[in-house]
């Protein structure tokens, strides 16, 4: 059943939506030890990474989760944004944040994630991939990417995973466009092309 926004206030984490159109707004989610949404500091560098290369852009958001990394693309100007997850929870809660930001440029898909890539028949500019970690999820995501042709020309990939994740296992697939560890976390923004055209933070 879908949250009340008065419920959604009172039992739920949030976060705030940092610039463009939707500039401090906030994010409500149900709060759970599985769900831990990219921090400020981190969708700020992300998304300095990725000034260049937003506007219009076709993304997708894997594990969706609270739709932090999807529905900040969509207020920096992404055409469209498609947001994954297998929560009913999760998506329940992804709905009533498009339906409070009024936005038609989202759709929200509940499914397991290597499932939708299997079956994906369109093609992306930027991939947000935040999957559960230790789960190996990371991985198999990232092959089934590389795999299925459903990333334009000079795709990029943001890849969120816990410090301890193994990056030499990617070596031999993507392109290492930029990188930060902070705290537990680390991130990576990966491209398929090695000219990858983006701006330094």
């Amino acid at each position: 059943m879908t949250l009340k926004r008065e419920s959604r206030k009172s039992a739920a984490g949030n976060l705030r939506i940092i610039a463009g159109e939707w500039r401090r707004r906030r994010i409500y989610f149900e709060s759970s030890t599985e769900l831990r949404p990219t921090t400020d500091a981190a969708r700020e560098t992300l998304f300095n990474w990725l000034q260049h290369r937003i506007e219009g852009a076709v993304c997708l958001d894997l594990f969706a989760g609270s739709g932090a990394l999807g529905f900040e693309a969509l207020s920096r100007g992404a055409s469209e944004v498609v947001l994954v997850d297998s929560n009913r929870r999760c998506i329940n809660n992804l709905h009533q944040t498009a339906n409070e930001l009024q936005t038609e440029r989202c759709t929200i898909v509940n499914r397991n994630a290597l499932d939708y890539l299997q079956r994906c028949n369109r093609k992306f500019d930027i991939v947000f991939l935040d999957p559960p970690y230790h789960s190996g999820l990371a991985v198999k995501a990232l092959r089934n990417l590389d795999s299925i042709n459903c990333l334009n020309l000079e795709a990029l990939i943001y890849l969120e995973v816990g410090r301890d994740f193994n990056s030499k296992k990617l070596a031999d697939q993507w392109t290492f466009v930029r990188n930060f560890n902070a705290g537990s976390r680390s991130h990576y923004l990966l491209s398929q092309q090695l000219d990858a055209n983006i701006s330094s933070t």
